[in-house]
């Protein structure tokens, strides 16, 4: 078992991070840490002992005085050296910094301070230490005008506002799932102990490039098909995937679901369609009885819609980490639907008198071998 600390443990990256460690509770363990460890040397000390991994992520990105940006970012670096000093620390520290390293701004100036102090600690300490050079980060949950420039312009896009681009430059993006999975796969290579673990730069790869006008184009389509129609957009590849999912998850889900579908009635019965679909996938169909509960699990890639055709359902939503619980109730005598965001534990209850029939679509055919369903109850109780 491996104790792995996060400072910045609830910022974008650190609760992206935390959440993929503990999908792996046999391999990792998740020391918890709070902000204000770095006001109180003894706290922050007890913390460090407990940890055989670190993962310094906590930083500020943007401030009115740079100066300051890059005295406080400095200030964190140096009060974690105090706290491994103090306990004799040997514990791995990984340190994210940032392709901005090269450029003429305080923020870039502090990061490559900040990895090059923390290197020649680890040299002195005799412990390992990576130095992870970042590109440009997106994804789900990160904070618009301060994480990415696609959590802005996804935030707006979702809220009736319109993007401006500041400068259409070329953009090196990663995915904060891949971001994660590449710490992970550093900390497993270096538990080993393997020869030179310990490496001041490591240039974690990135996705894709494009320019910032190619990338809202494809968001201001994502807007136009789904978030307007509810069709589920052509997806070329998993990096539009990623970005879909990142637009989604900026839109307002407690106002938005169900969506109510159009029913046509004439004397030969009823005719609905479910899903329009510029992509592949699954469909599924399942009765469900009485009081009966389906799912409790969440995806962290996958796109997932329930569509309630009859019966009544009550559709629970739970963001993992989070403890509101949002509840949309579903009846087949207007059928509608609901999709699943990723990183949203759901569950779906039959909360009528007679059988729930549901339609089921997904994105992926199922693979056991890599299904990305993990099990966990909607309610926090």
């Amino acid at each position: 078992m491996i104790n792995v600390g996060i400072t910045g443990q609830t910022g974008f990256i650190g609760s992206h991070l935390f959440n993929q460690l503990n999908l792996y509770p046999e391999e990792f363990k998740t020391i918890e840490f709070k902000d204000i460890y770095f006001a109180n040397p003894n706290q922050l000390k007890e913390w460090v002992k407990k940890c055989d991994v670190i993962v310094h992520l906590a930083a500020m990105n943007r401030h009115n005085n740079p100066e300051e940006l890059y005295k406080t970012n400095i200030n964190l670096v140096n009060n974690l050296v105090e706290a491994m000093k103090k306990c004799d620390s040997k514990a791995h520290l990984i340190f994210s910094s940032s392709t901005q390293e090269n450029r003429d701004n305080f923020y870039g100036k502090s990061k490559k301070e900040g990895r090059e102090i923390l290197y020649n600690f680890s040299v002195e300490n005799n412990s390992i230490f990576s130095g992870l050079v970042i590109p440009n980060v997106y994804g789900p949950f990160g904070n618009p005008y301060y994480n990415s420039f696609i959590a802005t312009f996804s935030y707006q896009l979702t809220h009736n506002e319109q993007p401006v681009i500041a400068v259409d430059g070329n953009v090196k993006l990663i995915y904060v799932g891949n971001l994660c999975r590449f710490i992970i796969n550093r900390i497993r290579e270096c538990n080993k102990r393997e020869k030179d673990v310990t490496m001041k730069s490591v240039a974690v790869p990135h996705d894709f490039e494009k320019k910032v006008s190619e990338i809202l184009n494809l968001l201001e389509r994502y807007k136009e098909q789904y978030y307007h129609d509810s069709i589920i957009p052509k997806l070329n590849n998993i990096d539009e995937i990623n970005l879909f999912n990142t637009f989604r998850a900026y839109m307002e889900h407690e106002n938005r679901y169900p969506v109510k579908l159009t029913k046509h009635t004439d004397s030969r019965g009823s005719f609905v369609e479910t899903i329009r679909l510029g992509v592949g996938g699954q469909v599924s169909f399942s009765t469900t009885v009485p009081g009966i509960t389906r799912g409790n699990h969440y995806h962290t890639r996958k796109i997932e819609r329930f569509t309630v055709i009859k019966g009544k359902a009550l559709i629970q939503l739970r963001r993992i980490g989070s403890k509101e619980i949002l509840n949309f109730e579903l009846d087949g005598n207007e059928p509608s639907f609901v999709d699943m965001p990723i990183w949203y534990t759901h569950n779906i209850k039959n909360i009528g008198d007679e059988e729930l029939y549901t339609i089921f679509w997904i994105n992926e055919q199922f693979n056991p071998e890599d299904s990305d369903t993990y099990f966990e109850k909607c309610k926090t109780k």
